[in-house]
C-alpha cells in the first residue's frame, strides 16, 4: 500500500474523515493519531502505568458481524509469551491483577492459538536468535496452557531455524547440503517428531501449517517441483500422525502478498496440478501492506470457488497507538502509513479487526489470527533493553543470529517493532480492544464518544487562492454517527501564506463547540499530466503513433532505466529506422503561463536522429524544442517556457522522435506546470 510521504502534523482534537471536496486548492485528509478525548483517557492511563495497576479504559464499540458463527476462528499467535515473560514482562488480567495470559485471551472471545516452530533457533554455543527462541520445546509450554484455557492450537512450521517469510526461506543448518529429495525425507521426519511429541504432552493441536509464507519458495527451495515434494512430505506426515491419534488436524499452507492476485492463484493452480493434499490456504492480510478488504475477499472467493479449498486468514493486525513501547521503533507507526479511516487508537485497533472479520465471513473465510497480539515491551522505551534481548530472545532477532542469517537478521537485531500492535498495553494490561473477539456475534454498545478526526492537509498550486474546508467530519466510535461540524479559521495566518512560491504553512482552525483543530497547506508546483511517469496501469492518456508495422515502444518495468518509479516509456528502433509520437490531450487548463518538459536518455543516435518536445493548442503547434540524448542514465530535460494558455483552450502535449537503426532509450516523467498568469 503506497501512502503519501507528506509529514503529517499533529491535531489537538479528533477529526473528520471525509472533508468536502473544494475547488481551487485540493484537500487531502491524513489520519491523526488520537482525540483530546483519547489524550485525555491516556493521561489518566500513564498514571496508572507508572504505579503498576490496572488501566481503566472506556469499552469498544463493535458493530455485530452479520451471520457470524461460534465455530469462526478467533485466533491469536502467541509465539513470543515465553521470552517475554522470561524478561520480567508480567501480563494481567482484565481487573488488574496478575494472571496467566492465556486465560485472559480465552476470557476475551479468543478460541486458538496459533504458535511458529523452527527447527534449531539456537548457535552452537546455545545462544537464542531472538523472536521468541521458537523451539518445538516452547511450543509445547505455550501450546499446554492454551489448553488449559480452552483453545485449540494450531502449530506453525517454519521449517527454518528462523524467520521464514517471501523474503527469506533459509533451510535448518542441519539440513544445509542436502538435495530436495533429501530435504523432503528430513521434513517428514521433523514433522512427524515435533508433532508427536506435541502432542503427547496433551497439546490440542487442530491443524499445523507446513511452511509459513511460501509464496518464494520454502528450505532454501525455489524450484516449483522441488518445493512441491517438500509440501507433500509435511502433508503426509500430519495426515500419518492425525490417523494414529485419531484426530482431524487441519492441513494449511500459507501464503501473502494476496494483492497479487495472478501469483496467488498460480500458486493454488501448480498446488492442484501436483496434487498436494492440503485443508486450508492461508492468508496473510495487513491491510496497511497488502490491499484492501475488497480485493481479500476476491483472492479468497477464487481459492474457494475455483480450488475447493477453505481460506483462512493466517495474520493480520493494526496499532492502538503510534507510540514505541521499547525504543527499538515500529514496523507499522499507524500515522504516515495509516489505512483511511482507522486512527491509532484502541478504538480503531477494533474497528479494523471487527471490519476484517466481517468481511471474511460475509464471502465464507472459516477464520482469522491476529499476529502476535502479546507481543509487549520488555524494558522501557528510554531504557537499554538489549541485554533482555539477548538472554531471553524477546527481541525480534539477536546477534547470535548473525552467522544463520546475516544479511537481514546479522545486521538489523534488536527488540520488537510490534509492541504498538499488541492487544495489551505496554506494561501487559488487556486493551478494551481484545474484547472485540467475544463482541463479534452479538456487538457491543458503549455510551457515543469521538474517537478521531483525521489530519487536514489542502495542497494549493501556485498562483492559486487558498481555500480550507468548511466543516471538519467528526468520527465517532459508531461510525455511523459520524458527523461534520463548520470550522473557523484563523483569517492572519491564511493570509500570511504567500502563494507565490513553494512552501509549507500551517493554519489553526476552531469548531464550534471550542475546540481546536489544525490544517497542513502545501503549496506547490501542481503537475497537470494525467500517469507522468507511465506508473499507472491504465495509460489509456497517452496516445502513441508510429510509422511502420511495429510499434518501437512499450511500457517497460525497469528502475535502472527510469528516470523515478519503476516505469518508464522504452523505445528502440529494432532492425529498422524508427518514427513515432507520444501525447496526452488536456482541456480546462486555467488561463496562465505553463512549463513543459520531460525526461529522457538513450544512445546510438546518428547526427541526423530528429528528437522533439512539442506543444498543440487547439490544433495549432505552438513550440517545440528539438533534444537529443547520448548514453544511458545520461538525463536530458527538454523545456518548453512560456507556454501560454487561455480560457477553453486544449493542449497537446508530447515528443517525437526520427532514430536511426539500433537506437534506444526512454522517457519519462512528463511535467507541466503553472508558473504565473
Amino acid at each position: 500500500m503506497k501512502k503519501s510521504s507528506r509529514k503529517l502534523l499533529a491535531l489537538c482534537l479528533s477529526a473528520s474523515l471525509c472533508a468536502p471536496l473544494l475547488f481551487g486548492c485540493g484537500t487531502n485528509e491524513k489520519k491523526t493519531i488520537s482525540t483530546e478525548a483519547v489524550a485525555e483517557t491516556e493521561s489518566s492511563e500513564s498514571v496508572q502505568k507508572e504505579t503498576g495497576q490496572a488501566v481503566e479504559q472506556t469499552d469498544v464499540f463493535v458493530e455485530p458481524v452479520d451471520g457470524i458463527s461460534d465455530d469462526f476462528i478467533r485466533g491469536m499467535d502467541a509465539s513470543a509469551v515465553r521470552s517475554v515473560e522470561n524478561s520480567g514482562a508480567k501480563y494481567y488480567g482484565y481487573d488488574g491483577t496478575e494472571q496467566d495470559v492465556f486465560k485472559t485471551l480465552a476470557e476475551s472471545g479468543v478460541n486458538y492459538i496459533r504458535l511458529r516452530v523452527w527447527n534449531d533457533p539456537y548457535d552452537e554455543n546455545g545462544n537464542g536468535y531472538g523472536g521468541g527462541n521458537n523451539d518445538v520445546a516452547a511450543a509445547i509450554t505455550l501450546g499446554k496452557r492454551a489448553t488449559q484455557y480452552g483453545m485449540k492450537v494450531c502449530i506453525d512450521f517454519h521449517y527454518s531455524d528462523f524467520w521464514a517469510d517471501p523474503k527469506r526461506q533459509h533451510a535448518p543448518k542441519a539440513w544445509e547440503g542436502m538435495t530436495a529429495d533429501e530435504k523432503a525425507d528430513a521434513l517428514y521426519d521433523f514433522t512427524k517428531e515435533s508433532l508427536t511429541a506435541i502432542l503427547d504432552a496433551g497439546v490440542d493441536v487442530g491443524m499445523v501449517q507446513v511452511g509459513n509464507e511460501i509464496n518464494n519458495g520454502m528450505s532454501d527451495e525455489t524450484e516449483t517441483d522441488s518445493v512441491m515434494k517438500l509440501l507433500t512430505a509435511g502433508s503426509k506426515a500430519v495426515r500419518e500422525i492425525s490417523s494414529d491419534y485419531g484426530k482431524d488436524i487441519q492441513i494449511v499452507l500459507h501464503y501473502t502478498n494476496i494483492e497479487d492476485n495472478d501469483g496467488i492463484d498460480t500458486i493454488a493452480s501448480n498446488l492442484k496440478e501436483y496434487k498436494v493434499d492440503y485443508d486450508i490456504f492461508g492468508l496473510s492480510y495487513y491491510p496497511f501492506w497488502d490491499g484492501t478488504n475488497k480485493n481479500m475477499q476476491t483472492v479468497a472467493k477464487n481459492i474457494m470457488e475455483n480450488y475447493g479449498k477453505k481460506v483462512m486468514i493466517a495474520e493480520t493486525s493494526y496499532c492502538y497507538t503510534s507510540e514505541d513501547g521499547d525504543g527499538f521503533g515500529n514496523s507499522f507507526d499507524g500515522i504516515e502509513d495509516a489505512v483511511e479511516g482507522y486512527a491509532p487508537t484502541v478504538q480503531s485497533q477494533a474497528a479494523m479487526i471487527r471490519d476484517i472479520c466481517a468481511a471474511a465471513n460475509e464471502v465464507g473465510v472459516i477464520g482469522m489470527f491476529y499476529w502476535e497480539g502479546t507481543w509487549i515491551p520488555v524494558g522501557s522505551a528510554g531504557a537499554d533493553n538489549s541485554a533482555l534481548w539477548e538472554k531471553y530472545g524477546s527481541g525480534w532477532a539477536s546477534s547470535y543470529s548473525a552467522d544463520y542469517d546475516p544479511d537481514d537478521a546479522g545486521l538489523y537485531y534488536g527488540g520488537c517493532s510490534w509492541d504498538n500492535q499488541a492487544l495489551f498495553d505496554f506494561t501487559g494490561h488487556p486493551l478494551a480492544s481484545l474484547n472485540v473477539f467475544r463482541y463479534l456475534k452479538d456487538g457491543n454498545s458503549v455510551p457515543l464518544a469521538v474517537d478521531f478526526i483525521p489530519e487536514i492537509s489542502v495542497t494549493c498550486n501556485v498562483w492559486d487562492e487558498v481555500v480550507l474546508p468548511e466543516k471538519a467530519e467528526i468520527v465517532y466510535n459508531d461510525r455511523s454517527a459520524n458527523t461534520e461540524v463548520p470550522v473557523t479559521w484563523d483569517e492572519t495566518q491564511l493570509a500570511a501564506i504567500d502563494t507565490e512560491k513553494a512552501g509549507s504553512y500551517k493554519v489553526d482552525g476552531t469548531l464550534e463547540d471550542g475546540s481546536k483543530v489544525t490544517a497542513a497547506v502545501e503549496v506547490e508546483m501542481i503537475n497537470y499530466v494525467v500517469n507522468p511517469g507511465f506508473e499507472e496501469e491504465d495509460t489509456s492518456m497517452w496516445s502513441i503513433s508510429y510509422e511502420g508495422t511495429a510499434n518501437p515502444t512499450d511500457y517497460q518495468v525497469k528502475e535502472d532505466d527510469a528516470y523515478s518509479g519503476e516505469v518508464a516509456l522504452h523505445f528502440w528502433s529494432g532492425d529498422s529506422d524508427m518514427d513515432f509520437s507520444v501525447e496526452q490531450t488536456l482541456e480546462d487548463l486555467e488561463a496562465g503561463t505553463y512549463q513543459l518538459s520531460v525526461y529522457a536518455q538513450g544512445g546510438d543516435m546518428s547526427d541526423d536522429s530528429d528528437l522533439e518536445l512539442y506543444a498543440v493548442v487547439n490544433g495549432e503547434e505552438v513550440q517545440a524544442v528539438p533534444f537529443m540524448v547520448t548514453t544511458w542514465t545520461d538525463w536530458k530535460l527538454p523545456t518548453i517556457k512560456d507556454l501560454k494558455i487561455a480560457d477553453g483552450d486544449m493542449l497537446t502535449i508530447g515528443v517525437r522522435m526520427k532514430c536511426n537503426v539500433g537506437s534506444w532509450g526512454t522517457l519519462d516523467d512528463f511535467t507541466l506546470i503553472r508558473i504565473g498568469d
